[in-house]
C-alpha cells in the first residue's frame, strides 16, 4: 500500500525550459495524508514514524482538526522509481518536496518555477534571442 495519493499531473519541459520543439516530461503531484506517521495516539505510529527520513516533520493531530490536510506533498517525473534500500515508500529522486502548509501557500508560478528549476539542474536557464 502508498502513503501518496496522486493530486495531479501536469507536463513540464524535461528540460525545464519551454521552447518550439522542446520535450515534455509528466510531473506528479503526490500528497502525503496528515495521518502518515502521525505521533497522534491512535493512528498507528506511537512506535515512531518510519518516514521521517525523506518526508517533513509529521503533523500531530487535534482532537478537534480534521486529518484531512497534506504532510507534504512530493513532486517527481512519472518515470521516477519509487523505493529505496532505506523505504519502499521513498522517491529516489523528487524534484521538490515540501510541507503541506507550504503547498497549500504558493501561488501556481512560483511552484512551476522551482519545477522548472529542478528540472534544469545544474544548467542555466535558457535564454532565446528574439
Amino acid at each position: 500500500m502508498s502513503i501518496y495519493a496522486t493530486l495531479w499531473h501536469l507536463q513540464f519541459p524535461r528540460t525545464g525550459d519551454a521552447y518550439m520543439g522542446c520535450e515534455w516530461v509528466e510531473v506528479l503531484a503526490q500528497g502525503v495524508p496528515a495521518h502518515v506517521g502521525t505521533p497522534t495516539p491512535g493512528h498507528g505510529y506511537e512506535s515512531g514514524d518510519p518516514y521521517e527520513a525523506f518526508l517533513p516533520p509529521a503533523i500531530r493531530i487535534e482532537s478537534d482538526a480534521s486529518a484531512d490536510g497534506l504532510r507534504a506533498v512530493v513532486f517527481v517525473v512519472s518515470t521516477s522509481k519509487k523505493g529505496t534500500t532505506r523505504s519502499g515508500q521513498e522517491y529516489e529522486s523528487p524534484l521538490l518536496v515540501l510541507t503541506g502548509a507550504e503547498y497549500a501557500a504558493v501561488p501556481f508560478q512560483v511552484l512551476c518555477d522551482r519545477l522548472c528549476t529542478a528540472l534544469r539542474g545544474t544548467r542555466p536557464r535558457l535564454v532565446l534571442e528574439r
